[in-house]
């Protein structure tokens, strides 16, 4: 039986510490959206994953938490790496995973085939971290809600044309629906659920 040294590296070299930086920089992430922000930690994953996505599962992932891989990263190291340094269990159905993982040459799928959480518990639905090109340059979104004074502008390569139907029905289900963490490289920026896009 051999082993695949290749996902027994990368992963946080303090795991504590570095799992709660890159919490707190989630949280702030998510309480302004649209800001782009830069993970500084140790998470080194296999390719596809950037070090930002690699860093949020680290952080979030758990064998409490279900997570679904879009088909690119079913077929990497990223299932094996996932399982040995977060312990993360695996599902293919996406109603049924808290966190799902796309890389940027995956289809997006609806948002409705995710968990939506209920009028009771909506911190019971699904986070989808979504690899992207860039969020620097390409498709403009003007972003306003909580945590936005006013609007902000946000510039992203990678998304369809498809994301912006799957945001608008996502924010008719308010308090429930789906966050989203775009990641690229070694930066992120959120969209919770809150916000609208024009």
């Amino acid at each position: 039986m051999s082993v695949n040294t290749h996902v027994l590296a990368g992963g946080f070299a303090q795991p504590v510490f570095d799992a709660q930086s890159v919490f707190r920089l989630l949280m702030e992430a998510m309480a302004r959206p649209g800001t782009v922000r830069q993970v500084e930690s140790s998470a080194n994953p296999p390719a596809p994953f950037g070090a930002a996505a690699g860093a949020v599962a680290l952080t979030l992932c758990d064998p409490d938490t279900p997570v679904w891989l879009a088909p690119s990263l079913q077929r990497s190291d990223i299932v094996e790496w996932m399982a040995f340094h977060a312990g993360a269990a695996q599902t293919r159905e996406k109603a049924e995973c808290r966190f799902a993982f796309l890389g940027s040459a995956d289809v997006l799928p609806s948002f409705g085939l995710f968990s939506q959480g209920t009028q009771e518990y909506p911190d019971r639905s699904a986070t989808l971290v979504i690899e992207v090109a860039s969020v620097d340059e390409g498709d403009g979104y003007t972003l306003s809600g909580p945590g936005i004074a006013k609007t902000t502008d946000i510039a992203v390569t990678g998304l369809p044309d498809v994301f912006r139907h799957f945001w608008s029905d996502n924010r008719t289900l308010f308090p429930r629906g789906v966050d989203v963490v775009l990641t690229v490289g070694d930066r992120l920026l959120c969209l919770p659920r809150t916000t609208k896009i024009a």
